[in-house]
């Protein structure tokens, strides 16, 4: 039975004694949060500690499980908890977001329940249709020091996870998804966020954290005791570093504590996303609306695009009177070969300064004649610069970068999520914007949401993506149908798709200098539509491109923005078929893993009238040839079906034009 907002107020006030101090105090009691639609509810269990569980549809997915702060002088925030003030409200809203990364137009539909315990703190619990979310409130004077959080998630004996295990703190968070029963899982495993928990019915429950500001990034680990239990971790706060080489940072010494924060402030939200079915979880777009609200005054100079990129092809152009490299000459031909195909964006990658000091210019970049040249064929330049030597230079280089006219910034080597980085990210964002500049985080931890409140924050890395092709052979199909349903679900992220030197699986090889990709040329093209990334590179060298009309046709004309996200059929590392809309356009993409697969569509996403179906599916002999591809076009309404057939480690991609 649906339980109503007002319904639960009452059951609320049964469940408390009244002292004459008029504060509410907590007998074993528990305050129940129920989504809008009554299918996930949030249990909040008030004893002689706090601890939430979660069910949906009248299923347990999350058992009880105890949650708390230490903050200060070992002040415990949780244990003996006294309820002083419960509230309740309904929230039905619309977010328009700047860059639609997932729909133009987002529901925001939950119920909240806000409680505020004696000692000045409380907890928010939000149950939306698609999930459930808490985070935790401090109302102190002046700042504090928070030791620790206690989070756990007790889960039943059968769950299973996929666990992107770490190494370290010291992380690009560029993991492989590997399937654990949750209780085989020890204490000194642990994983970066987010955790896809998959429970025996099929559910999935996809677990990470939103509005994460001011404070260290969360990861999972097991524990010794073969239980089926995972609990939260954090990296402590940095008290000192030195420089390493010519990118990073060396940890020299830690604190005892996680961060030193303001004593008035809200927490990071703990998410759990719920899906019914695999395909359901790609729509679902709960960390965006958990961000902060927008911080920017002015959007309209932040355009997303495409990007023609440098580093993964390493400069290898051909057929040109120059010697090839990192000198302007090249950069050039990036810049005619983005103007003539209408690419927003060229990217100069490592190579243009010193990793190490952004005043060292490489000797062959004209820096000057080339934000001049690309200015004249309307094309944005974006500059890769490491993480430390922005930092250490910072204000003159984003003052600079404003001078030269450049378009955003790829700021790589972070590799952390202590509480110093998760501020500078913040910082980066902020000041960049009054800089006009786009941003572009590489080597970096997961989405939290940052760019709905910094919207020129189009995308960031955090996966392992197609450069990895060049050194490893871990970026096989399967790996490819794998992220979207838990890397993604965290918001856009930068794999950097469009190889054209495909191989099959017998057929892969690792090339540094000319890498190829594992599955078919239309695996790839699918990538366009499948993967979000307001900022979408193209990451094969132009002159092969140039040899590829039929391929930078739809390249070419593929938005890296949706009005709206339909997935029609999907399997965690096995297939995912989707269509999308981007104003009058739809666009329709599949993957699969090794194995082929056929399908047959309806069309009734399309509105109505006819469209021209531009379709590309693998070719007859893509199984033993991974570039052999099909074109071909046809009218259809949304009355009609699309079969097609997908080779191993194939795809399929097509491209809707309204007709009438």
């Amino acid at each position: 039975m649906k339980i109503t907002m007002k319904l639960q107020a009452l059951l609320l006030l049964g469940a408390f004694t009244f002292a004459s101090t008029g504060q509410v105090i907590a007998k074993e009691s528990t305050i129940v949060t129920t989504s809008p639609d009554g299918k996930s509810v949030a249990v909040l269990a008030v004893t002689d500690k706090l601890s939430i569980s979660i069910s949906y549809i009248g299923q347990e997915v999350l058992l009880p499980s105890p949650i708390g702060l230490n903050v200060n002088k070992n002040v415990q925030l949780g244990p003996a908890p006294v309820v002083r003030k419960v509230s309740q409200h309904e929230v039905n809203e619309e977010i328009i977001p700047v860059v639609a990364e997932k729909r133009s137009l987002i529901p925001d539909l939950y119920n909240e329940t806000e409680i505020l315990f004696k000692g000045n703190f409380g907890l928010r619990i939000r149950a939306y249709n698609d999930g459930i979310a808490y985070r935790f409130f401090t109302r102190f004077p002046g700042n504090m020091t928070v030791n620790d959080e206690k989070l756990e998630l007790n889960l039943a004996l059968s769950d299973s996870v996929y666990f992107g295990e770490e190494e370290s703190f010291i992380s690009h968070s560029e993991r492989l998804y590997r399937h654990y029963a949750v209780k085989t899982i020890s204490e000194k495993q642990f994983c970066s966020l987010p955790a896809l928990i998959q429970k025996a019915n099929g559910w999935k429950i996809a677990f990470t954290e939103a509005d994460l500001l001011d404070y260290p990034g969360l990861y999972l680990c097991g524990n010794n005791n073969r239980l089926p239990a995972l609990k939260g971790i954090f990296p402590k706060a940095i008290l000192e570093k030195k420089t390493a080489g010519d990118r990073l940072y060396e940890i020299i010494s830690r604190a005892d504590y996680i961060a030193k924060t303001r004593g008035t402030r809200d927490f990071p939200w703990r998410v759990f996303a719920i899906a019914e079915t695999d395909a359901s979880l790609l729509a679902n777009d709960i960390i965006y609306r958990l961000g902060s609200p927008l911080k920017l005054a002015e959007t309209s100079w932040i355009k997303p695009g495409k990007v023609a990129w440098d580093w993964w092809n390493a400069n290898n152009i051909y057929g040109v009177d120059f010697a090839s490299g990192i000198n302007t000459a090249t950069y050039k031909y990036y810049i005619d070969f983005a103007s003539c195909w209408g690419l927003e964006y060229v990217i100069l990658d490592e190579g243009w300064t010193d990793p190490a000091d952004l005043s060292e210019i490489n000797k062959d970049m004209d820096m000057d004649g080339l934000f001049t040249y690309a200015k004249q064929k309307n094309v944005g330049l974006i500059l890769w610069v490491t993480g430390r030597a922005l930092e250490e230079r910072f204000d003159a280089s984003l003052d600079q970068f404003e001078k030269w006219g450049a378009t955003g910034i790829k700021v790589d080597f972070l590799v952390r999520d202590d509480q110093e980085m998760v501020n500078f990210y913040e910082r980066v964002a902020s000041e960049g914007a009054k800089h006009h500049l786009l941003v572009d985080f590489h080597g970096s931890f997961k989405p939290t949401g940052l760019s709905r409140a910094y919207p020129n924050v189009l995308s960031r890395e955090g996966v392992k993506g197609l450069e990895n092709n060049k050194w490893s052979e871990n970026i096989t199909p399967s790996h490819d149908v794998t992220i979207p349903f838990i890397r993604m679900f965290a918001g856009a992220m930068d794999y950097t798709p469009g190889a054209t030197r495909n191989a099959t699986k017998e057929g892969f090889r690792q090339v540094w200098s000319l890498p190829m990709s594992q599955g078919t040329r239309c695996h790839q093209l699918a990538m366009y539509v499948v993967y979000e990334s307001p900022l979408q590179m193209l990451a094969d060298c132009p002159s092969d491109y140039l040899q590829e009309p039929e391929m930078m046709d739809f390249l070419a004309a593929v938005p890296t923005t949706w009005d709206e996200t339909l997935p029609i059929e999907a399997r965690v590392g096995n297939f995912i078929v989707m269509a999308r809309k981007h104003g009058s356009e739809w666009y329709a993409a599949a993957m699969t893993d090794w194995t082929a697969r056929d399908f047959n569509v309806n069309l009734l996403f399309l509105g109505e009238g006819n469209y021209k179906a531009i379709i590309y599916s693998d070719g007859k002999n893509a199984g033993k040839r991974a570039t052999d591809f099909i074109m071909e076009s046809s009218i259809v309404n949304r009355n009609d079906r699309l079969a097609f057939h997908m080779a191993p480690g194939g795809g399929w991609a097509v491209r809707f034009i309204r007709e009438n």
